[in-house]
This record gives structure tokens, C-alpha cells and sequence, in this order.
């Protein structure tokens, strides 16, 4: 389902991918692990044409991701959906709105600018909020959503547009521990239950081992490791998050307490 071959992406002397080979299966959710500034959200950017690579081979839902002319980027995009960390949703229209917007690559031009949908496309998107439990909110403008709820606004919209493949780019880093898991829990259900291929970007080691059928690391723009949950020790997650050895042995001294009398002088001040 995607293909990457010797994938570079540099901005001015700023090497940000350095080499990037990766295969991804269909139907596969692949997590993509990394600190800030490895190169995470720059792959998913050339992954769907957001960022034209420098150099390399990528090929996606069957199209040639380093080939910029419009009509190639719009097919691209149809079959390649984007689900952001800030969810990106438009909070004054409603929650099935939303959802069909999702709708509008596939639309025709004078239908997308009035937004003029089918009943296709509305049993679609009801569809959709089903399958993420928020039918019972259609009608709903966005912005009087919980965060967790808009980000399955987000997931709603991204299936609605039927791709082949979906980008998530760290979809639950602004979410709670519970929410975060049931927005993994949804996405990981539309991967299996639909065959889309899922490439997610996290920062949760846990979350990585329990939703990835596969985890990869990029450390410094390259990739550092390729493998199973179970197959990620210690010193894999060394080489992705460089000096995480250092911070385990500083979390490791005792936490240094202030004396009580300046804990109760603070209380009262």
C-alpha cells in the first residue's frame, strides 16, 4: 500500500528525512515513534503531497507521492485522509457537516462550493459517526464538543472519505489517557474492520505496543528500528529517543520535599 525508497526531504541545509526505506502493508496500522524534530510529521507530509520530497522513491494508495502536478496530488489525497493533532475540525458548522466535508474530493466542483451533498454521501457520514458513536450529535455545532469528541469528528470525517490509507499525526497528544485509548480504539477499528492502512504518529510507548500491529523509530530524520511491539526493548527505545537512558537514571533520585513549615507558609500566603 505505500512504498518508500531512499526518501529524502531537506529544507535549505536542514536534512529532515535522511534515507527512508519503508513498506507498509494494506490494512496494517503501523505507529511511527520518534522525539520531536525526527522527521515524524515531515513523513506523513510527503506521504499524501503536503511536502514534496528532495529525493527518493514514494508511492501511496498507487500514486507517485514525488509527482506534483494537481491532478496526481488531488487523486492522491482522495485515497490518502489526513487526521490532525488539532483535529482541524470547523467548530460553527455541525458535527454531520463536518463529516461531509470529507466528501467534497470526490464532489463535483459547483456541488463542493455550495455544499450540496447526496443522500448517498449523508447516510454515508451518519455512517461514519456510527462507527465513532457520535450519531446521537449530528445535528450539533462542533464547538460544543470535548476535545476527545471533535478528534472522533476528525476520525468520522477521514472514513468519509473512503481512503485507502490514513495519516494520523499524533492524534491523541492534547487528550487524556482515557480518551486517548478510545480514539486508538476507533481508528485501530476502522484499520481492521474496513482494511484501511493506518500510519500513526505517537509519543506513547504504550500505546505504540498496544495499537501497532508494527512499530517504527526515526531518530534524526533516519529510521532506527522496524519491528513488532514485543520486539521493543530498552535499548531500541535508547537509539529513538537519545539520552531517554540518562533521563531514567535521573528519575530514578528521590524526589526533594520542601520542609513542611514553607509548604504551610505558602499555603497561606
Amino acid at each position: 500500500m505505500i512504498k518508500i525508497r531512499s526518501l529524502t526531504k531537506q529544507y535549505g541545509s536542514n536534512a529532515v528525512l535522511r534515507g527512508i526505506d519503508l513498506d507498509v502493508a494494506p490494512g496494517e496500522f503501523l505507529v511511527v515513534l520518534g522525539p520531536s524534530g525526527a522527521g515524524k510529521s515531515t513523513l506523513l507530509r510527503c506521504i499524501n503531497g503536503l511536502a514534496t520530497p528532495t529525493s527518493g522513491e514514494l508511492v501511496a494508495a498507487g500514486f507517485d507521492a514525488t509527482d506534483t502536478r494537481n491532478g496526481n496530488v488531488r487523486k492522491l489525497r482522495q485515497q490518502v485522509a489526513m487526521i490532525f493533532q488539532h483535529h482541524n475540525v470547523v467548530p460553527r458548522l455541525s458535527v454531520l457537516k463536518n463529516v461531509l466535508t470529507g466528501r467534497l474530493g470526490q464532489s463535483a466542483t459547483l456541488s463542493s462550493i455550495l455544499q450540496l451533498f447526496s443522500r448517498q454521501d449523508i447516510a454515508l457520514a451518519m455512517d461514519c459517526l456510527r462507527r465513532v458513536e457520535l450519531d446521537h450529535k449530528a445535528d450539533q455545532r462542533t464547538d460544543a464538543l470535548s476535545g476527545g469528541q471533535r478528534q472522533r469528528v476528525g476520525i468520522a470525517r477521514a472514513l468519509a472519505q473512503r481512503p485507502q490509507v490514513i495519516l494520523a499525526d499524533e492524534p491523541v497528544a492534547s487528550l487524556d489517557p482515557k480518551t486517548s485509548r478510545l480514539v486508538l480504539q476507533y481508528l485501530r477499528a476502522a484499520c481492521r474492520e474496513l482494511g484501511i492502512t493506518v500510519v500513526c504518529n505517537l509519543h506513547q510507548v504504550d500505546y505504540a505496543r498496544e495499537f501497532g500491529d508494527r512499530i517504527v523509530g526515526l531518530s534524526g530524520g533516519k529510521l532506527v528500528f522496524d519491528g513488532r511491539g514485543d520486539e521493543l526493548r530498552d535499548s531500541h527505545l535508547n537509539l529513538i529517543y537519545a539520552g531517554l537512558d540518562q533521563v531514567k537514571a535521573h528519575d530514578e533520585l528521590p524526589v526533594l520535599r520542601a520542609p513542611r513549615e514553607l509548604v504551610l507558609e505558602a499555603a497561606l500566603s
